[in-house]
């Protein structure tokens, strides 16, 4: 029998939650630990998780003087990349992994908060993402993004933003774009950050990010069909381990 998956999830703010994954994580029977980083540091070993999911949060990844834990958790991060754990990171925790793995993180030129178009690349096709879409509306709120770490898969680009995703190996996936936003995550996003939607290129304003709920659905479908995938993976190293 297959050990269950052993889930782990980073959060920064109270109102930045797992979304759908939380449903995944259900329907699966996997277990769940979580990490509430505003409350306290105290980070799990290593060996008590399998897939490692770090989520987003408005301070940017060089506010380790107003955020000390900062620096541990991008150390954590590290270590578990380098021990061949499966991670999954958004928004910021895309931009953690990509500085972590020795990128530039910095502030985008634009801002992208609302539902806008992503675009795959061909690259995407040998990756865990090779099933998404070549086109699809998806959920963005960030300002920040990065450089592409070496050795990294740049996947996936929008109209606002270069680096939208990349794969590191076969266990690190980076995606600056929100996928696992359900309608009631959405709102409650909406109720803390509505002074950011000052009108942009590409800000949306709530009344127009609301009436667009329905593109939730398949985007949360997309991520739970990838999180399958970095769960196969986890089970295909246990089956080598044992041979």
């Amino acid at each position: 029998m297959n050990p269950s998956l052993r889930v782990h999830t980073l959060l920064h703010v109270p109102f930045e939650g797992i979304g759908c994954i939380a449903d995944w994580i259900a329907k699966n029977n996997f277990s769940q630990t979580e990490t509430r980083l505003w409350e306290n540091a105290n980070l799990p070993a290593l060996e008590h998780f399998d897939l490692l999911v770090i989520m987003g949060g408005p301070m940017s990844v060089d506010d380790e003087k107003k955020f000390h834990w900062l620096h541990h958790e991008k150390i954590f991060i590290e270590e578990a990349i380098n021990q061949g754990k499966q991670v999954l990171g958004i928004c910021l925790g895309s931009q953690l992994i990509a500085n972590v793995l020795g990128a530039k993180v910095y502030q985008n030129n634009l801002k992208e908060i609302g539902w806008f178009p992503v675009r795959m690349n061909e690259n995407a096709d040998n990756t865990l993402l090779h099933f998404f879409p070549k086109e699809f509306i998806t959920f963005h709120w960030h300002g920040d993004t990065f450089d592409l770490p070496q050795g990294a898969t740049h996947v996936a680009q929008s109209e606002a933003c270069l680096h939208q995703a990349f794969t590191y190996g076969d266990n690190v996936v980076a995606l600056q774009f929100h996928p696992e936003m359900t309608q009631a995550s959405m709102r409650e996003m909406l109720k803390e950050g509505d002074a950011e939607l000052v009108p942009a290129m590409y800000v949306q304003p709530a009344e127009e990010i609301l009436a667009q709920l329905h593109y939730a659905d398949a985007q949360n479908e997309l991520l739970n069909q990838m999180l399958d995938k970095m769960a196969a993976n986890f089970y295909r190293q246990q089956l080598l381990h044992v041979l």
